[in-house]
């Protein structure tokens, strides 16, 4: 690594050199973002990887169905990450939760300790779960889906909440790995008015 502001301890790839359909992505989170997540850029350096990383991000992230916000999803991604000391992770999508769930407060709280963050009883439940998954997922039982069930979670509610914590799970070492910096965008955001 050449020095502790680089984004990645691997090569970044100059956004010209990209395959178009990559490059396109990247232009279009900038225009949305007004920046490009680090993520983007670090993760360029394999483009197949690229592709297959944000296919199932989308798949999961995105998805329309189910009864989990886009809040709660991000609130899964941000305590899990916690417990894989994940500081990308944590910042960037601690970021997205404090926008999505309209509450500058929740982020830290998540990340530091969920059961003393302010949250209701159906969101402790799913993050109990979450994290069971991250860390003692040979542990489930039938009795973790039955508590699930009881705040209104379905079975394909139970596979998302399961397979984001997966996810990013893999998506979590391959940042520490990486030594995957945050933007310094993120860790304002949700927490000031946006100009």
């Amino acid at each position: 690594m050449s020095n502790s502001l680089s984004l990645s301890r691997f090569p970044v790839p100059e956004l010209s050199a990209l395959p178009d359909d990559i490059r396109q992505v990247i232009l279009a989170v900038q225009e949305k973002a007004g920046f490009v997540p680090n993520v983007f850029l670090a993760l360029a350096h394999r483009p197949a990887e690229f592709r297959a990383f944000f296919a199932y991000h989308d798949a999961l992230m995105l998805k329309e169905t189910g009864s989990l916000t886009k809040a709660d999803r991000e609130m899964i991604v941000t305590a899990t990450s916690a417990k894989n000391g994940c500081l990308y992770c944590v910042v960037a999508h601690g970021a997205l939760l404090r926008i999505y769930a309209k509450n500058a407060l929740v982020a830290d709280q998540v990340a530091v300790n969920h059961l003393k963050a302010d949250l209701s009883p159906r969101q402790t439940a799913m993050l109990d779960f979450a994290i069971k998954v991250c860390l003692h997922s040979q542990d489930v039982t039938e009795q973790d889906y039955a508590v699930l069930r009881s705040h209104g979670f379905d079975d394909e509610d139970i596979w998302d909440i399961a397979a984001i914590t997966a996810f990013f799970g893999l998506s979590n070492r391959m940042a520490n790995a990486i030594s995957m910096r945050p933007n310094d965008e993120f860790f304002l955001m949700g927490r000031v008015p946006r100009k």
